[in-house]
C-alpha cells in the first residue's frame, strides 16, 4: 500500500499523528518526569545508564506506550508537542517561550492564508508557530540579519514539520532596508530596535493590518510604543505582559507551585490605519512626570525627527508639544 501521504495534507501533519514511523521524533519521559527526544531510526538502539531499547520496538506502535530497557527502566513515549519541541531544539538565539508565541498568533490574529513578515528568527521557535497559524496556502517571510541564526532556524524548522515548508521564505538581511514593495497582512518584529523599522512596517502592511512587536526591557517597551503612537499611521499600541503559574492538586491539598513562568518579555500590538485618516485622540490623561525632561534626554525621543521641541513646567512636566498629543 502506498504510504505517501495525499497533497492535502498539510505539512507536517503526517508526522503528528498515526503509528510511530521512521523519522519521527518521540518524546521519552522516565518515571521522574525526565525528558529526552528521539528520532526513530530502524535498526538503531536507545541508550541510557540502566540499558536500552531498539527503535523498532516503537516502529508501528501508536503513542502513549511504555517501552523498557534491558536494565528494567520504564519510558512513556509520546510524540513532542511544538511547546516541547521549541524548548529543547538546538538554539542560535533565544526563543520566543510557548506562552509569548501563543499570545502573538492569538492577538496578533494570525489566521490561515494570511501573508506575515517576521523579523528576528533566531533560532525558529516562533517561526514554526506561525506557519502552523497561515498554512500551506499562507507565507510567512523571515528576515534574519545574522546568517548562523538563519542557518539554526532552518534546520529547526526542517526538523520540526518533516520537511522544507512551502509557506516559508527566509531572507538574510535587514527588513528596514528590504521589506519595499511587499504587501502583508501582519508583522511581527522579535528585534532589539523594532522601532527602527516602523517606517518600512507601516509601507507594507496593509489598513487594518496588526503589527506585534516583543521586547525584553521596559525601555525598549517605551520607545517601541511612543514610536508607533507619534508615528500616525497607527492605533494607539497595547502593551502587556504574562506569567504562567502552574498549580499542584493531590486531593484537598491544592496550592500553587512553588515556581513559575515569569517575565520573558513585553508584547505591544496596533493596527494599520487607512493613509490619510487621523485617529481619535486620546482621552486619558498623561501620568505626571511621564515626558519629565529626563525622559526627553538626548537619546531618549521615541524616534529621531518624530518629536517636536518641547516646552515645560516648573516641575519638569511637559506643556504642549507631548502633552497635546496624548489629552485634547
Amino acid at each position: 500500500m502506498d504510504s505517501t501521504p495525499p497533497s492535502d495534507v498539510p505539512t507536517g501533519a503526517e508526522h503528528r499523528r498515526g503509528l510511530f514511523k521512521a523519522g519521527d521524533q518521540v518524546q521519552l519521559t522516565d518515571a521522574k518526569g525526565r525528558m529526552s527526544t528521539i528520532t526513530l531510526q530502524a535498526g538503531k538502539q536507545y541508550h541510557t545508564h540502566k540499558g536500552s531499547f531498539d527503535h523498532d520496538e516503537l516502529i508501528g506502535s501508536p503513542e502513549g506506550v511504555v517501552v523498557k530497557t534491558s536494565g528494567g527502566n520504564e519510558y512513556l513515549a509520546l510524540r513532542p508537542l511544538l511547546s516541547d519541541f521549541v524548548l529543547s531544539m538546538p538554539r542560535g538565539a533565544a526563543v520566543v517561550y510557548p506562552k509569548d508565541a501563543g499570545q502573538i498568533v492569538q492577538m496578533a490574529d494570525i489566521f490561515p492564508g494570511a501573508r506575515v513578515v517576521e523579523a528576528g528568527v533566531g533560532s525558529g521557535a516562533l517561526t514554526c508557530s506561525l506557519l502552523r497559524a497561515v498554512g500551506d496556502s499562507g507565507l510567512v517571510h523571515s528576515y534574519e540579519r545574522r546568517e548562523e541564526f538563519a542557518e539554526i532556524a532552518a534546520k529547526n524548522v526542517r526538523s520540526f514539520f518533516g520537511a522544507e515548508h512551502p509557506a516559508w521564505q527566509l531572507t538574510i538581511g535587514d527588513l528596514a532596508e528590504k521589506l519595499a514593495d511587499e504587501e502583508v497582512d501582519r508583522v511581527v518584529l522579535d528585534m532589539l530596535a523594532p522601532w527602527d523599522c516602523v517606517d518600512a512596517v507601516a509601507e507594507a502592511l496593509v489598513p487594518g493590518g496588526v503589527v506585534c512587536c516583543y521586547v525584553a526591557t521596559t525601555t525598549q517597551l517605551s520607545r517601541t510604543v511612543e514610536t508607533l503612537r507619534s508615528h500616525g499611521a497607527f492605533t494607539e499600541p497595547q502593551p502587556w505582559e504574562s506569567m504562567v503559574r502552574g498549580w499542584h492538586v493531590e486531593g484537598l491539598a491544592v496550592r500553587p507551585d512553588h515556581r513559575m513562568i515569569g517575565h520573558t518579555g513585553f508584547l505591544v500590538t496596533a493596527r494599520r490605519l487607512a493613509d490619510g485618516v487621523t485617529p481619535p485622540v486620546r482621552r486619558r490623561r498623561p501620568s505626571k512626570g511621564a515626558y519629565a525632561a529626563d525622559y526627553l534626554a538626548e537619546g531618549a525621543t521615541p524616534a529621531d525627527g518624530t518629536m517636536p521641541d518641547p516646552e515645560f513646567n516648573e516641575d519638569g512636566t511637559v506643556t504642549s508639544s507631548v502633552a497635546r498629543r496624548v489629552l485634547p
